[in-house]
């Protein structure tokens, strides 16, 4: 059975503020915690208790300071060896983390940020992303999720709580899934809102939150996408797109729900047209000309994680990145996930069983369908217009083994550059991305790494380029003038007023974890 990871850690009596296993949003099966998680978890309770002791503090206050932080950084580090960059001082005095790592130092713009509809809607359990459609599938039923839990930790207000409150998040994209809407009822009337699709992340539910955001905020705050794909409206007498219905739905979503970018899953068919499809076959062609037309040219690609698919798993491989890249250097493709294979294993105390349940080559530093990405890029210099996304493939393999974290970094930044990283954390289910924010903040690859397999020591020009600035330049934010305008604007005020009454990160991951025995 799989439970919330909030619910397991309440069970146990967990209280850290970065989750010590891995979180699935869904789209993947999450390993059971592995002994080397346990040690990490034991001594943040530890050492935690002992650190809140000498400052005469609750260890629940404590673990939600920089000093709570710190200590979890550094119990990663006893187990893990020194890969983070944390002093032992910043587990005692919070001036220490000010000055070393000050709040602000970068703009950061979340490229993938969910929450669910359940709360609003009455029902209860997180509801994942409110992926309906997903719990009827095998892999989901059989994880027996335990949905006897509240909605509310994965709720809209909750989002903005956890992403804008409790972390230094400047600004995000409502990430969407794979949903499409049913256009019309059995009358010919054009269905509206919920009647369209009940999913938390559907395209006009994006739509309507991101304004709800922005117009609270005073400024923009959110980016949307559109969900619709090639495979979404479909003729089954011709086997292909239904594409006056397409392209009806591909104007809505452009000129009504006014998205900024499409998101695809190759690897699905919620409309059950029984077929998947690719970034370089017909179908996305016809799509792609058609979005020109309408002056949308960002496509958010969904590669790897594919445990969701058993029979179309394969199209979520990158491989098909190549020729749509090559072909189309006028449009921008930001690949999710940086297209981690991400198939489960078993868990093992072994560095080395832990490296092979992640189809890791430790002779090459390459992972399984990851390599594929990266190989694009090393046969075709000159592509242009791929961008590779974080989004929980970082703090998934920061959380099991930092020295994979630095291979998946170091070969995203090796062939495509600093300028092509985009920062993503798939929060909320991952709870508030600070712990992550942190992470990067003191994230380094070692020197026996960098002179082995020919990675570069990341710089903080490297770093502002990854959370913000990289993302800003596809979505064409000016971010000086953002800079500007965000201290003034609701949100951030709200934020002040927040920390000033004493407002704390709740150190709760919201996604789904397997329930021990």
């Amino acid at each position: 059975m799989w439970v919330p990871k909030y619910v397991r850690d309440a069970k146990k009596g967990v209280d850290s503020p970065i989750p010590t296993q891995e979180v699935s949003n869904e789209e993947f099966i999450p390993r059971p915690q592995n002994e080397k998680q346990r040690q990490v978890e034991d001594l943040i309770g530890t050492c935690g208790e002992e650190n809140a002791k000498k400052l005469g503090m609750q260890r629940r206050d404590f673990m939600r300071t920089s000093m709570g932080m710190a200590t979890a950084f550094l119990a990663m580090n006893a187990v893990h060896g020194d890969q983070i960059d944390v002093d032992p001082v910043e587990a005692l005095e919070p001036e220490a983390s000010a000055e070393k790592f000050p709040k602000g130092e970068y703009f950061i713009i979340d490229d993938q940020g969910h929450y669910s509809s359940n709360f609003e809607r009455g029902i209860p359990g997180p509801g994942g992303m409110g992926m309906g459609n997903l719990r009827g599938m095998p892999f989901m039923r059989e994880a027996g999720l335990d949905s006897a839990v509240t909605a509310e930790g994965t709720s809209f207000h909750n989002f903005i709580k956890e992403m804008f409150f409790d972390s230094e998040t400047s600004m995000l994209v409502l990430a969407g899934l794979e949903d499409y809407e049913k256009q019309r009822d059995e009358d010919g009337n054009v269905l509206q809102d919920w009647e369209r699709s009940t999913l938390g992340m559907a395209s006009w539910n994006m739509s309507r939150r991101k304004k709800d955001i922005n117009a609270m905020a005073g400024s923009q705050r959110v980016l949307s996408q559109a969900n619709c794909a090639p495979n979404h409206y479909w003729d089954k007498q011709r086997n292909r797109p239904d594409y006056p219905a397409l392209y009806e739905q591909m104007e809505r979503e452009v000129n009504l729900y006014e998205a900024d970018s499409w998101k695809w899953y190759c690897h699905t068919d919620p409309a059950k047209s029984g077929t998947g499809y690719q970034l370089d076959d017909e179908w996305a062609a016809a799509f792609y000309e058609y979005s020109r037309k309408l002056g949308q040219k960002i496509f958010c690609i969904h590669k790897g994680f594919a445990s969701m698919s058993r029979t179309m798993g394969g199209l979520a491989n990158p491989k098909d990145v190549e020729k749509a890249a090559l072909e189309n250097p006028d449009l921008t493709f930001v690949i999710y996930h940086s297209g981690l294979k991400a198939i489960p294993g078993i868990p093992s105390a072994s560095s080395a069983e832990i490296r092979k349940s992640m189809d890791f080559d430790p002779a090459t530093g390459d992972f399984e369908w990851h390599n594929v990405l990266m190989d694009i890029k090393r046969r075709n210099p000159q592509i242009d217009n791929v961008y590779c996304e974080l989004g929980s493939s970082f703090g998934l393999l920061a959380l099991l083994d930092p020295i994979l974290c630095q291979h998946f970094m170091g070969k995203n930044i090796k062939y495509f550059g600093a300028d092509h990283v985009v920062w993503g954390t798939d929060c909320i289910w991952w709870g508030s991305p600070q712990w992550m924010i942190d992470y990067m903040k003191r994230f380094q690859i070692s020197d026996e790494l960098c002179e082995k397999f020919g990675y570069a020591k990341i710089t903080k020009e490297d770093k502002a380029k990854i959370f913000g600035e990289n993302a800003a330049r596809i979505w064409g934010i000016d971010l000086e003038e953002k800079r500007e305008a965000l201290p003034a604007d609701a949100i951030e005020q709200f934020k002040t007023s927040y920390e000033m009454a004493g407002g704390q990160r709740s150190n709760a991951a919201y996604g789904w974890v397997r329930a021990e025995a």
